[in-house]
């Protein structure tokens, strides 16, 4: 079964088309999928992007495309891949046939909380839920349309960033809120980044050699967005983000946990309206707001070594934020085996790594420094030296993986 995943950013579309074995055959796993092509479309909503596509081994077909759009991208891509099947249609080691589409879908809601085949009552569901993420459902509600209108007979499944995390006890996604306006406007942690999530802790429990029953492990998605999630027995049952994607860490330009009397002070005192404030703690804060000089790290960690203080600042407050969040989850889940980094930061900044684990050998997390500096996210490694009662692993995300495995398990039989 072929599945076009297709994976939306903010001004970016990645996509996949992955050949799945069957997975009920007990060798068959989600790893066994054949990547058949894959690529990205970027910038979305520039005068002219780039659609860049990977085919096997061949070199990348690069090449300038309209995407004004998600929805323009989604339409480019589709229209290639099938140029390209009809193209290679003899070749029989690549069947570049579309079967089923799998997308990710940044926020669920109280009630889309398994990936879900797309229908109009879905793609309401959707759209009624756009307050809560209003910079990814337009495009995300987007995107699907497009699928529906591309492929009009090939069945589309939603795959959501918060599913993961509908398995966080009521102590953990209930903020302290009266209840009748809880209820009334859903108001609760939600977490994001679950796609990511699912897919480092089972990758995390099979390195450790042993079912998920009994785990308790943290993985660490450290990126532009950034987050930490509680795991366990192979369940989400905390995670640093909250009732939007803002909570929690500090990001590349989000400024994660602040009072929330300081939003009120902004708007009251200094005359802020609600969409300054929102795009100033979105947009302008977290990395590149501390140190006025970049939300990428590999900059930040280049300033810090000619001397900018602020950017060193910056990647303390960074490190710190995170140490904190995995002390409190190593508490809440009473014990810790491992801990797992992944995402741009997590899986190539050596450094940032070391920053993080240094402040945590008091909970058994102790790095080998060799090892530490040899891992570059091109595949799963363990960090940590023998010696040290958690272990401590880089492993690389495949968001787009994952979502072929979840939409396999909606319409294997297809």
């Amino acid at each position: 079964m072929n599945i076009l995943v297709l994976n939306p950013g903010s001004a970016t579309l990645k996509f996949g088309l992955y050949q799945v074995p069957d997975l009920s055959k007990a060798s068959a796993t989600t790893d066994s999928a054949t990547v058949l092509a894959s690529g990205i479309v970027e910038p979305i909503g520039a005068p002219q992007a780039e659609l860049k596509m990977f085919v096997g081994m061949q070199k990348p077909v690069i090449e300038p495309v309209e995407a004004a759009t998600s929805a323009q991208a989604v339409e480019q891509i589709v229209r290639r891949l099938l140029a390209y099947a009809g193209e290679n249609a003899r070749t029989p080691t690549m069947p570049m046939t579309i079967d089923a589409v799998g997308c990710r879908v940044v926020h669920g809601g109280a009630k889309l909380v398994k990936p879900t085949r797309v229908i109009a009552s879905v793609l309401d569901e959707l759209r009624a839920l756009k307050d809560m993420a209003p910079l990814h459902i337009p495009a995300d509600v987007a995107v699907l349309e497009q699928v529906q209108q591309s492929l009009p007979e090939t069945p589309v499944v939603a795959v959501f960033d918060t599913a993961f995390h509908q398995t966080l006890p009521p102590i953990a996604y209930t903020y302290a809120l009266p209840v009748e306006l809880r209820i009334h406007y859903g108001l609760r942690r939600y977490g994001f980044h679950g796609i990511s999530h699912a897919y480092v802790s089972e990758q995390l429990i099979e390195h450790l050699g042993r079912g998920a029953e009994g785990t308790k492990i943290i993985t660490c998605h450290l990126g532009g967005g950034a987050s930490v999630c509680a795991v366990r027995d192979g369940q989400s049952v905390d995670i640093s983000m909250g009732f939007t994607p803002l909570e929690g860490l500090v990001m590349g330009t989000r400024s994660g946990d602040v009072d929330p009397g300081l939003v009120l002070y902004l708007i009251r005192t200094a005359g802020m309206t609600v969409s300054e404030v929102e795009d100033l703690l979105n947009h302008q804060s977290g990395l590149r707001g501390l140190s006025g000089l970049s939300a990428d790290v590999r900059e930040l960690e280049q300033g810090a070594l000619e001397g900018n203080k602020l950017a060193e600042l910056a990647l303390e407050i960074f490190a710190y934020r995170a140490c904190k969040y995995i002390g409190a989850f190593a508490a809440a889940l009473e014990g810790l085996n491992a801990v797992a980094f992944s995402g741009g930061i997590g899986e190539h900044s050596a450094s940032m790594r070391c920053r993080i684990c240094r402040r945590l050998e008091f909970l058994g997390l102790r790095l080998e420094d060799d090892r530490n500096q040899a891992a570059n996210g091109r595949a799963a490694l363990r960090i940590s030296a023998e010696s040290s009662p958690v272990q401590i692993w880089v492993i690389p995300t495949d968001e787009e993986r994952q979502i072929a495995g979840s939409t396999y398990e909606q319409f294997h039989d297809f």
